[in-house]
């Protein structure tokens, strides 16, 4: 299944699961009900940020939206991986594992081009990210303050705040991402 499709059925299973209509569902959201319908058919490709919008007004992890039926085990093939795309394709987000209430995390393999740069909403209260830098560099800003991590740097943040990602360097930056969501 494409990812367009899946995130169509995700969507649609989200917000009827939840018992809500579209007008509900883009008062709970922030997107437009007709946006919530294109999606719900699967006839656009939602942006990161109209996606996360989506989880944080359901409730639901990212991941939730874009996951498919696991196996006991899984292996994930670069290759196989569609990416979500933002910044004209200079920021790939690639779902790798998607949330399990019994770990209470997601996984990301991220990937930023050269300037390529996204402004993430806050998510879940409590929520905290876990980011590793395996080539180039990023900037991570959380709130106003900004950190830049080189190659094999990591970082841990509290993800219920406003921040976001960026590439400065001139070389192709490839991150690791965690998101943890603390258990009520």
């Amino acid at each position: 299944m494409d990812v367009t499709k899946l995130i169509a059925a995700n969507a649609k299973r989200l917000r009827e699961g939840k018992k809500l209509t579209l007008d509900a569902a883009a008062a709970a959201t922030g997107v437009s009900r007709s946006m919530l319908a294109q999606i719900e058919r699967g006839e656009v490709n939602p942006t990161i940020s109209v996606l996360w919008k989506m989880a944080n007004g359901y409730k639901v992890s990212f991941t939730a939206l874009v996951e498919r039926e696991g196996d006991a085990v899984a292996v994930l093939r670069q290759g196989e991986l569609p990416p979500l795309s933002e910044d004209g394709g200079r920021y790939l987000n690639y779902p790798l594992f998607s949330f399990d209430e019994r770990t209470g995390f997601e996984t990301y393999r991220i990937v930023i081009r050269s300037g390529g740069a996204l402004d993430a909403q806050p998510h879940l209260s409590g929520a905290e990210e876990y980011i590793t830098v395996f080539s180039g560099s990023a900037e991570i800003r959380v709130g106003e303050a900004v950190y830049t991590l080189e190659r094999g740097d990591s970082i841990r943040f509290r993800a219920d705040v406003p921040h976001g990602y960026r590439n400065p360097g001139a070389d192709t930056a490839e991150l690791s991402m965690l998101i943890y969501y603390h258990r009520s």
